[in-house]
């Protein structure tokens, strides 16, 4: 298993909304994601490309397994050969660790 794949148990760590200087921070970190919406709909999003409807069904699964190991769990547009991944913290009303923790996930299904 990839270490990018070992999680953390964020069920037992208290989440808190990051400040706009460590979310600018960790946006930094990730390749292609980028910051939408604005207050307490704020988000980071990301589209992933794929050749076929059968290869991104595959990556919404495993993306699956991943929010379901984080307790946390994105919004998905899934289309025949892309989705569009949103992660947002609803109970801190903005960004928290486990959004960017969970989105380094999620381009590691695909590294």
């Amino acid at each position: 298993m990839s270490s990018m794949l070992k999680t953390k148990d964020w069920k037992t760590q208290a989440r808190r909304a990051l400040s706009a200087t460590e979310i600018v921070a960790a946006l930094a970190r990730l390749e292609g994601w980028k910051l939408t919406g604005d207050g307490k709909d704020v988000a980071i999003e990301k589209s992933f490309s794929f050749a076929n409807y059968f290869e991104t069904i595959a990556f919404v699964n495993a993306l699956a397994l991943v929010a379901h190991r984080h307790d946390h769990h994105p919004d998905l547009s899934v289309h025949y050969n892309r989705c569009v991944v949103r992660f947002n913290t609803h109970d801190v009303g903005g960004l928290s660790a486990t959004d960017f923790e969970c989105a380094a996930q999620a381009d590691a299904l695909l590294a």
